[in-house]
């Protein structure tokens, strides 16, 4: 696969008061070490091909082309959230699936989600100061209590997301949650924020970290081969629907469970593929019908990506 750059928007280096996308890639790398041609973050991982059908509820939604009802080719990667690509399968980490659905013009739209159901921070100078604080080494005993008096928010997410780290039975069996919003446009103009969510079809279940630790260092991979080999892997997608007063900028403020829930499609992975050139799964990179939000965290994370792809190619 070619390289991509899916967004290249004029404030994509103008997001942050203190933290560069520069900055912010360097203390991932001190975080988890400089892997050449590897990616900053969710390093390791497995590329696979499928199709997605959207629901009509979809349609009455959004005018994006890929949530009409057509069947449309995707590319997903399934990957675990370390920046390091040795990290053994049975860890606790964060687990990412992304999906870039392909449009009939020829470009391709985003969607990216993680296992954790909560952001802790509300910026992309929070999260770099998360990533610090949360470092092993001796002075980690206080840098996570610093860390947490100054951002009291991610002191009741962090527990919550905690939970999620816990070994899975497999990359099909995993909740995934988008944590910003977007703007989804509907063909009468009317306008609304989401948050995306997939649901396994298979369930979401995990198991004791002995299984998994004697599953192997690569069993997530080798379980997800033999799963395909017996048949496709599928996800709905649903997003949850934000009514006035929910904020859409700041990811880590929660929207009420008890807000709208719609099932707006079904994404059907059938084979693993290598993954060659640069893929980039940039959830900034959208269509008409579907708009940023203004997140910092989110317009931020495009000019991240660009310095992990010049740190990939170099």
């Amino acid at each position: 696969m070619c390289r991509r750059r899916l967004s290249t928007a004029p404030w994509a280096r103008q997001t942050s008061a203190v933290v560069t996308p520069e900055g912010a890639v360097e203390v991932i790398n001190k975080r988890f070490g400089t892997h050449p041609k590897s990616r900053a973050l969710h390093a390791k991982g497995l590329v696979c091909r499928g199709t997605f059908v959207a629901t009509p509820e979809a349609a009455a939604l959004t005018r994006a082309a890929h949530m009409q009802g057509n069947r449309v080719d995707v590319t997903a990667r399934l990957s675990n959230g370390s920046g390091n690509p040795h990290i053994p399968d049975f860890e606790p980490d964060v687990r990412g699936l992304a999906v870039a659905f392909e449009l009939p013009d020829g470009k391709r739209t985003v969607v990216s989600t993680q296992t954790v159901p909560r952001f802790p921070v509300s910026s992309p100078d929070a999260f770099v100061e998360m990533l610090q604080a949360l470092a092993p080494g001796p002075n980690a005993l206080w840098r996570l209590p610093l860390f947490l008096a100054r951002h009291p928010r991610a002191a009741g997410a962090l527990p919550v997301n905690a939970k999620a780290l816990r070994p899975p039975q497999s990359y099909a069996t995993l909740r995934y949650f988008g944590v910003h919003a977007f703007k989804w446009i509907a063909a009468d103009g009317t306008q609304r924020f989401v948050r995306y969510r997939f649901e396994p079809q298979a369930g979401d279940h995990r198991i004791p970290a002995g299984e998994a630790k004697a599953a192997g260092r690569n069993y997530l991979g080798d379980e997800l081969r033999e799963r395909l080999a017996e048949g496709p892997v599928r996800f709905d997608l649903h997003v949850q629907i934000a009514q006035d007063g929910d904020n859409s900028a700041d990811p880590s403020a929660q929207w009420p469970a008890t807000r709208q829930d719609v099932t707006v499609g079904t994404v059907e992975l059938t084979e693993i593929v290598p993954e060659s050139g640069v893929l980039v799964f940039d959830p900034t990179a959208l269509t008409d019908g579907i708009e940023l939000s203004d997140d910092p965290v989110l317009r931020f994370r495009s000019a991240a990506y660009s310095v992990s792809i010049d740190h990939r190619l170099a």
